[in-house]
């Protein structure tokens, strides 16, 4: 007997991806595509290096890279619930408007703007799905780590000793 595979399917709200295609959308060449490739990097970027090896200097200690967690924090403090991203200004939109303006004027703009926004989106769930789990997100620009990296690293010890108070005085 043959099922109709329409009624095996329970009734749902239609799915929404939480990354959009790009199909329309292409790279402006594919030495373009391949040199990005190359220069991107998921983790041990110069920024998160410099962060981390000031934080370890100063007697912090951390995981690095939490696949486990919602965009990947690059640096996380477990017990604190603490997780900290070093963003790059280009790929998750330091001074958004302005930089969305040039991209709009320059090369493939509708690939670039598409691109950048949904940096900043994802970003932005990211940040909520572990503030719902209790985290304390912290997000520090790359040029702002690279220009001042034991200030940076200040900033991130605050917030582990605060939540560590927090967390002494039953409020966590």
């Amino acid at each position: 007997m043959a099922r109709n595979a329409k009624s095996q399917t329970p009734s749902k709200l239609p799915r929404t991806r939480a990354t959009p295609r790009f199909n329309e959308l292409h790279a402006s060449s594919e030495r373009a595509s391949a040199a990005a490739r190359g220069s991107s990097r998921k983790r041990d970027t110069r920024c998160e290096l410099a962060l981390r090896r000031t934080l370890w200097r100063l007697g912090a200690r951390y995981r690095v890279d939490a696949t486990s967690l919602p965009g990947r924090p690059d640096v996380v403090f477990p017990r604190e619930k603490l997780a900290v991203f070093c963003d790059g200004d280009f790929w998750h939109g330091r001074d958004l408007q302005a930089r969305l303006e040039r991209l709009a004027t320059g090369h493939n703009a509708p690939y670039w703007l598409a691109k950048i926004r949904t940096n900043v989106e994802r970003d932005r769930r990211n940040d909520a799905a572990l503030r719902a789990d209790g985290w304390r997100v912290l997000r520090l620009w790359e040029t702002d780590i690279l220009r001042d990296t034991p200030a940076a690293a200040d900033r991130v010890l605050q917030e582990v000793v605060l939540l560590r108070i927090d967390r002494a005085q039953g409020k966590l």
